[in-house]
């Protein structure tokens, strides 16, 4: 029997078949025809586009102008050094921000060229938001840059020509895996020999080769710039390291001025020359090139071993067939070798005087071209872009396990790039953007679809390695636009079966998963869902939401620990300080957003809104900086923990996706329905929206969520649709509506839409009430660890104590259950309150000092209204309090519906024993006796 067909191949198979491409473009530098994506028609809703909505001042305005500015201040050319260099082109003096953006960060420098994507997604939102051109140009300035790029790269390496020491020279960029490639014959086999270079070190890795003749890493002959004391040295060997005859120079040569090296071999003498004087001799050398035999590797800058490429500038390269005199090499230290008395390399002589091309021609008479050549040989495809070879994703098809120290989510930086190309393109309409973006694509398509289904199923499963972002949701938005069915089909090769599969089952294995990794899966399964129709991927979307929101989310609507999840339901278990990485909920509100727009369940909008006004909001320090976009990577929980802005080494995903937040705050303030009869009001933000199909204006006065409401005005044309007012889950009661000063009819929910249809002309005005009351969330595996909410507020306590801090708040509680009368409010500081000398803030203030988002619950004694019964507080076995479960009954619309539910109340408790008849007469009588805030 034949074997079957993955159900992957068969659909793609349909995709070829029947795709045909919904746009065109021109490659390169042409007018793209379309500059927007357009709406699947299985959303429901549509959002607008970011230069619809203007932003107000208040505390998104603040925020967004610290990202401007680091935006319009910051070099960009330093983001595309890593970039250049990888291509083999000048770099022009820039220096890469370092970090995770650079050669010298974690892991080798594996995942650079992620922030650069990152950047221009920043960007091209800050031009969408703004207008303002100086985003442009520097979308327009890495557009053209990575442009050169790519188009180097799909050529051999060409010769970067510098100022020499007495001409001109031939730079190595650091980054580039570049080196020259000299013909067999050099050598010729001799048996005495001068090899003789000027050179100019940019970098100081030890090892790196000035040159390395050889056939493996058993016989060779080398030059080190370096050794691992940072000296140079010279060996040579026919038994591999422990075999070397060896010169060690006494001092390192001094980054980017020009030195001179010689090495002499005659006899059994071997000596080392530095700048004209003998540093090293060897009386007791048996080798020497005739030693060695034929070699195939004859290199310059790059050696036999795993050792960094040389980074730096060669001039001249002289091999003559004899040993020179002392006074021979002291010649050349002032004369090119034609000049001096040892005269022109007699086995070979390279100049480097070429200023194009990618070969150098040999002055020796003996015809030997040399040639450039880069170590990972080139890409497999000419749509091929990034800021290192294609080594990572070549690893990766046959790797089996983690280790980003060779391969780190070469994917994931793939996807950053990707989008950021994408982004750009929508933002300015640069053809050339979307020509390198479906470039991208073709050449992800051209290796993943001849890789067999159990390879990508392997990849995909790899923690760190295979992750791979949200490449799936970009690739189908650019499919959206080219119509390339290759295009599509790519973006199914990304399936992880097994994850989907079990998330469409409502299977919770989440457990030990590295949560980043994998949220970001499923709103590429949402868009697949959208291109396809498959409804496995939108149940396995919306069943993956409702395993991480409540059961693994933080009150700051932040998830993980550690980068990572664990069991679902373990809360207050998993509180660390490297709790809720940023990235985590970055994603997540991208899928709750995409989730809304098929179904519009208000736990999507309710989620949105708590993350952003407290842990997107906070994650975001309130300073300006230059250099930094001062983003945390994870918001420690535990008690007194200190942000840190600066994470790790810098350039982090966190930082990146930290970025795009800022730039975008608006983005979900107000949805439309598909077929324009609605208008959605998500959030309460100080804002204008121009909705240009209706001819319509809103624009919301606020200072929400200082102030418990906002003010919408109506401008623009007359427009009949249906308003729906979002009232929030925490909001139960109170919430209102006025139409030009009249009330709207109606009950609000909380936790849902309130609908009020009219037809609106310019001047009208709703007022939206929404009445905040202070509650407090307990951790779902411990209900003594609470944290704090005012509104949709989270309250920290700030406090550099490293316990977790105990708080009573029953004392003064309201009618309503508003526990906020046990607070005392901050003078001149909205939304700050103090509580038993203990100040509580907003999360979202992105400070410095020490926080504690949890505290632990203490209501010892039985009070009300301020007045204490004298009476402890007993707790059933399960935790809950006598007083808990009082006011679980909250809201109370007069005193005497409180103490009738005090009275039922102890007569269960007594009836239980665990409260006695004497102690639950007191409670009823201070019950009693006690006033109340209403």
């Amino acid at each position: 029997m034949a074997p079957a067909i993955p159900r992957r191949r068969l659909l793609q198979a349909a995709l070829f078949a029947t795709a045909t491409p919904a746009f065109s473009y021109a490659a390169g530098g042409g007018s793209a025809a379309a500059a927007t994506l357009p709406a699947p028609s299985s959303w429901t809703l549509r959002p607008f586009e970011l230069k619809d909505v203007k932003i107000g001042q208040g505390v998104f305005a603040a925020k967004r102008q610290l990202m401007l500015d680091h935006g319009r201040g910051y070099d960009v050319n330093r983001l595309l050094q890593v970039f250049r260099a990888n291509a083999g082109l000048s770099t022009g003096g820039a220096v890469a921000p370092g970090g995770w953006e650079g050669l010298d960060g974690e892991a080798n420098g594996n995942l650079r060229g992620h922030y650069t994507g990152h950047f221009l997604t920043m960007l091209s939102q800050a031009y969408a938001s703004t207008g303002d051109q100086a985003y442009a140009e520097k979308i327009r300035t890495m557009i053209g840059a990575l442009t050169d790029v790519r188009a180097a790269l799909r050529k051999d390496p060409a010769v970067l020509s510098v100022t020499g020491k007495f001409g001109t020279a031939a730079e190595n960029v650091r980054g580039s895996y570049q080196y020259v490639n000299l013909p067999a014959a050099v050598l010729d086999s001799s048996a005495t020999i001068t090899l003789s270079a000027w050179v100019k070190p940019t970098h100081d890795a030890n090892w790196t080769r000035v040159f390395d003749f050889g056939n493996n890493n058993t016989r060779y002959m080398y030059l080190a710039a370096r050794n691992a004391s940072g000296v140079p040295r010279f060996a040579i060997t026919t038994n591999g390291p422990g075999g070397e005859q060896g010169l060690n120079g006494t001092a390192a040569l001094p980054l980017n001025q020009w030195s001179h090296l010689a090495v002499t071999i005659s006899g059994s003498t071997g000596t080392l020359y530095v700048n004209g004087t003998s540093v090293a001799q060897n009386t007791s050398m048996t080798l020497n090139p005739s030693s060695l035999g034929a070699l195939t590797n004859n290199w310059l800058g790059r050696s036999n071993f795993d050792d960094p490429v040389f980074a730096g500038v060669y001039d001249e390269f002289n091999v003559w067939s004899r040993a020179l005199t002392a006074a021979e090499i002291t010649s050349l230290q002032s004369n090119r070798a034609a000049a001096s008395s040892a005269g022109r390399g007699t086995l070979a002589s390279y100049t480097f005087d070429e200023t194009t091309g990618g070969t150098f021609a040999d002055a020796s008479g003996r015809g030997l071209t040399a040639a450039l050549r880069r170590t990972w040989g080139g890409p497999s495809h000419a749509g091929f872009l990034a800021a290192y070879p294609e080594t990572q994703f070549i690893d990766l098809e046959s790797r089996t396990s983690p280790d980003y120290t060779k391969v780190w989510a070469p994917y994931y930086t793939a996807h950053k790039i990707l989008k950021g190309l994408l982004d750009a393109y929508l933002a300015t309409d640069d053809a050339r953007a979307l020509d390198l973006a479906s470039g991208m694509c073709d050449w992800m398509h051209s290796r993943l679809s001849k890789l067999p289904e159990a390879t990508l199923q392997r990849m995909w499963g790899i923690f760190s390695s295979g992750e791979f972002g949200g490449i799936v949701e970009t690739i189908v938005d650019l499919y959206t636009i080219t119509g390339k069915a290759d295009h599509l089909a790519l973006a199914r090769l990304f399936d992880l079966d097994k994850l989907i599969d079990a998330c469409a089952a409502n299977t919770d294995t989440l457990d030990g998963l590295h949560a980043n990794q994998h949220i970001p899966i499923f709103t590429g399964l949402i868009r697949l869902y959208d291109a396809t129709g498959e409804t496995r991927y939108l149940t396995a979307a919306k069943n993956f939401w409702g395993m991480v929101v409540p059961h693994r989310m933080y009150g700051i609507g932040g998830t993980s620990t550690a980068e990572f999840w664990k069991a679902r339901g373990v809360i207050a278990g998993t509180i660390s300080d490297t709790t809720a990485e940023s990235c985590c909920a970055y994603n997540l509100l991208k899928l709750s957003r995409m989730l809304f727009f098929h179904e519009q369940d208000p736990k999507y909008m309710d989620y949105y809104e708590r993350a952003l006004y407290n842990q997107v909001l906070g994650s975001k320090q309130d300073k300006a900086d230059a250099e930094k976009p001062l983003v945390t990577y994870f918001i420690g929980l535990t008690p007194g923990h200190v942000r840190d802005y600066t994470p790790k080494q810098g350039t982090t995903c966190c930082e990146g996706t930290g970025m795009e937040s800022a730039t975008k705050y608006q983005d979900s303030v107000y949805f439309k329905k598909a077929d324009g009869s609605a208008l959605y009001v998500n959030l309460y933000s100080p804002t204008t929206l121009t909705w240009s199909e209706k001819g319509v204006t809103v624009t919301q006065t606020t200072d929400y969520p200082r102030e418990q409401g906002s003010t919408l005005t109506f401008g623009g044309s007359s427009a009949a649709f249906e308003l729906r007012l979002r009232v929030p889950s925490w909001a139960t009661s109170g919430f209102r509506v006025t139409v030009n000063g009249s009330a709207v009819s109606g009950t609000p929910v909380a936790g849902s839409y309130f609908a009020v249809s009219r037809t609106w002309r310019s001047g009208d005005v709703v007022k939206v009430a929404v009445p905040f009351r202070a509650r407090v969330e307990k951790a779902l595996d411990d209900s003594g660890l609470q944290t704090l909410f005012y509104g949709p507020v989270n309250l920290v306590a700030r406090n550099a104590g490293t316990s977790y801090l105990q708080f009573g708040l029953y004392r003064n509680a309201a009618l309503s259950g508003d526990l906020l009368p046990s607070l005392s409010p901050v003078s001149g500081k909205p939304l700050h309150y103090t509580l038993n000398g203990t100040e509580f803030a907003p999360f979202s203030e992105g400070t410095e000092d020490p926080t504690h988002a949890y505290f632990r619950r203490s209501e010892p004694k039985v009070v009300f209204g301020t007045t204490d019964s004298g009476v402890t507080n007993p707790a059933r076995a399960d935790g809950t309090t006598f007083l808990d479960e009082i006011w679980a009954g909250a809201p109370f619309g007069t005193k005497a519906a409180l103490v009738s539910r005090v009275q039922s109340t102890v007569n269960s408790w007594v009836s239980a024993g665990l409260l006695g008849q004497a102690d639950g007469q007191k409670v009823v009588t201070t019950a009693q006796n006690a006033s109340y805030v209403s």
